[in-house]
Parts: structure tokens; sequence; C-alpha cells
């Protein structure tokens, strides 16, 4: 994925970052019966719990970046391990709450655990966790992030886009 034989473009670069560190995430937290795609809903829910929300699934697949209907995939099938329990909304009865349960907070903390040793790995040639270039990395992926697309050039909402990761991973096995 080289610009004309030059050097990698950025794309590219940010591409193979994002499949080195799924694949990496996958086999951490494999030992744990997770996958990448359940970790991130764990852990995004356990951290927005921590932050006294109760998210519904739809603020969570916000929050996550994934899919809907994928998040509401992913909870049935946490659900079914005993991790989580998904709990109607009294006030909005289309809503659906999540909430860890006991065995899914003590899953997700492990793996929390194991996720950040594997950051700190990857952040090592940067500083580490705290370093001032893995600060300012961050602050440059946010901004990133933060960029909107102009509408003209941004993909199909319903197609993925071919230059970023896909968002909606592979279904559960």
């Amino acid at each position: 994925m080289e610009s004309a034989g030059g050097p990698p473009t950025a794309g590219s670069l940010v591409w193979r970052l994002s499949l080195k560190w799924r694949v990496a995430v996958d086999r951490a937290v494999a030992p744990l019966g997770l996958t990448h795609a359940r970790y991130v809903l764990l852990s995004s829910l356990y951290g927005l719990r921590r932050g006294g929300q109760a998210p519904s699934q739809r603020r969570l697949a916000e929050h996550t970046g994934l899919e809907a209907l994928y998040v509401s995939k992913l909870a049935r099938a946490l659900e079914a391990d005993g991790l989580l329990a998904r709990d109607r909304d009294p006030v909005d009865t289309r809503a659906v709450r999540l909430v860890l349960t006991d065995r899914g907070v003590e899953v997700t903390r492990g793996a929390i655990d194991v996720v950040q040793g594997l950051l700190d790995q990857l952040l090592a040639p940067l500083g580490g966790l705290h370093g001032e270039r893995t600060d300012a990395f961050v602050a440059d992926l946010t901004t990133l992030l933060a960029t909107p697309l102009d509408a003209a050039t941004s993909p199909d909402p319903g197609l993925p886009d071919p230059g970023l990761p896909d968002a909606t991973p592979p279904p559960e096995g």
C-alpha cells in the first residue's frame, strides 16, 4: 500500500496499525472468552457506568462507533454468556439499557488490565502510556477523528469506507 512506489501513505499506515491492534487485542483477550468487539463493548460499558451513566444500546453504539444492530447482537451474546443484562428503560420502553453482571465486571476488569499492558507495549516507542509523544499522538488522532468529512467526498453511508477500517466487525462465531 504505497503511493506510486513511494513511502506508505498516512491512510495505509492508519489501516495497518488498526489491523495490528485489532489482531493483538483479539489474541490477548481470547483466553477470557472475548473478542476485540466484545471487549470494546464491555470496557466502554464499564467506563460509562463508572462515569455515572446508564447507557442504552444506542448510546453505547454511538460511543464505540459500532453499528447499533451489531451492538444489539453483541449484547444478546454477552447476555447469554452471563456478562451483562439487557433491561427495558422504564421511561422509554423502546430503549434497552445494558448493565454488567458481577461476572461481567470481573471479566471486564481482567480484560482492561490485559489490554492496558498491550497498549503500553504498543506505545513504548513513544514513551509508553504517559509519554509526551503518546499525548501528542492521542491529540492528533482525536483531531483526525473529530474532523468531519465533506459530504461530496464521503462514501455512501451504506457502504464501508475503503480508506478506513470497517467499524462493523464480522459476525461473532
